[in-house]
Parts: structure tokens; sequence; C-alpha cells
């Protein structure tokens, strides 16, 4: 968090720091790291909350095992896969929100 600050970005919050949900952030980074797809969608669930009806969540995966469940899990959060790839220490994927598109198109 303190490189991201030191870097420009002023308005980064860790778990300890973000206070109440109400849709405030638009981006999410999460680290799961030795964790199962059911940790971890439990983590975006309650994470959902506050983050912006435009927002993007952006996930590292240190096992690539767990990835099968990853498409369905983000359709049941409300989020649609944008973009992933794979390394031999992991997977990283960006979802963004299924109603940023009719906001999109809205506006």
């Amino acid at each position: 968090m303190f490189e991201l600050h030191r870097r420009g970005f002023h308005h980064v919050a860790t778990t300890a720091t973000c206070g109440l949900p109400h849709g405030q952030y638009d981006v999410a980074f999460v680290d799961c790291q030795r964790s199962s797809i059911k940790a971890l969608e439990t983590t975006l669930n309650w994470l959902v909350h506050f983050l912006a009806s435009t927002s993007v969540v952006v996930i590292w995966i240190e096992s690539t095992e767990h990835s099968d469940g990853l498409v369905s899990m983000f359709g049941r959060l409300g989020f649609r896969i944008e973009a992933g790839t794979r390394c031999e220490r992991g997977l990283a994927i960006s979802a963004r929100r299924l109603d940023a598109n009719a906001q999109a198109i809205a506006a």
C-alpha cells in the first residue's frame, strides 16, 4: 500500500482501512495464496459491496489447480472475466461487473 501511495495512488485502502461498504472503490486487487475457491468466493462476496458499479477486480491465484470454477464463481457474483494470463507461478484474472456494460451503453 505504501508503495502505491509513493507512486501517486493516494486513495488506496486495505481491508483494515476501507471502512463501511458503499461502492466507493473502482478497482480491487485480491492476492489469493493457498486458498480454496470457496474461500476466494467468500472474500469476493464481502468485497463486492465496497466496489462501484463500474469497478474491476484483479485476482492473483498462486495455484492454477482451482481455475476451472472461476468463470461460474464470477458469474454468480455479477462479474464477467475480461482477461487472464497463466504463468508457472499462478494465474492472474481481470473481471468487470456485468452491469458496467449497461451503464456504458446508457451513457
